[in-house]
């Protein structure tokens, strides 16, 4: 992948790794547009990156994809790069009165959303790279999200086949495999501890300049070398009885 002069869509570009990806991208020449439920937060971006395009859209609804895909087929149909980057993530246990409606919203989010749209986005004839936001726990689950750690491993068991149905199209697929960093994600102060974004992002563009197409950092790095006995051991640090 080429990392300047694209037109390049980022889903939940308004916060964290979406974030730090616009940033850099916009700093690299490329046009970036991103979408957001709040106008509030789109709003931010703006203020800080003025030539970012926004739109307002509701990744959970099937209906709203669709309506930013014809959006973007009619307005920026030179649309070159889509980041399947928007996630949430619960904090919760199976007993929790709420549990499986927050799981079904996490489905929506971060499984549901990003199939569509890369279904819908592989129309366009314009598309030359899908970059797909794992997750380190696409490899050990955190059982205290547990259903955000089966939908990230879902999404890289996805985003594998992916590589090899896109090859037809001429389509190139990314994996960015980030571990837990200093983000919001899951609530704030939860990952106070872990390593600043603008690290993994210096870390991605390094590796997409070298061309690679499974992207790590830190931890995730570490699992996705890791064989069972040291993914066994992960698991059983990171949860502890």
């Amino acid at each position: 992948m080429n990392i300047s002069n694209n037109k390049i869509l980022i889903t939940g570009g308004a916060s964290g790794i979406g974030l730090g990806l616009v940033e850099r991208f916009v700093k690299e020449n490329n046009t970036v547009i991103i979408c957001g439920r709040r106008v509030s937060a789109l709003q931010e971006v703006i203020e800080k990156f003025p030539a970012v395009i926004t739109k307002q859209c509701d990744l959970s609804s099937a209906e709203e994809r669709e309506a930013l895909f014809h959006w973007i087929a009619e307005n920026h149909n030179d649309l070159s790069v889509l980041i399947n980057n928007a996630g949430i993530q619960n904090w919760m246990t199976v007993s929790d009165s709420n549990f499986f409606q927050r799981a079904k919203d996490e489905i929506a989010i971060n499984i549901e959303a990003p199939l569509h749209l890369t279904s819908l986005f592989s129309q366009l004839t314009s598309l030359e790279t899908v970059i797909n936001v794992t997750s380190g726990l696409s490899f050990v689950p955190l059982t205290k999200v547990p259903v955000y750690s089966a939908t990230k491993a879902f999404f890289h068991s996805f985003t594998l086949s992916l590589q090899h149905l896109m090859k037809s199209k001429n389509i190139e697929v990314i994996e960015l495999i980030p571990p837990a960093l200093n983000t919001d994600l899951g609530g704030k102060g939860l990952h106070d501890h872990a390593p600043p974004v603008s690290a993994f992002i210096d870390a991605v563009f390094e590796q997409l300049n070298q061309g690679k197409t499974e992207i790590t950092f830190g931890f995730s790095e570490a699992m996705t070398k890791a064989g069972p006995e040291d993914i066994q051991k992960a698991f059983v640090r990171m949860n502890p009885e």
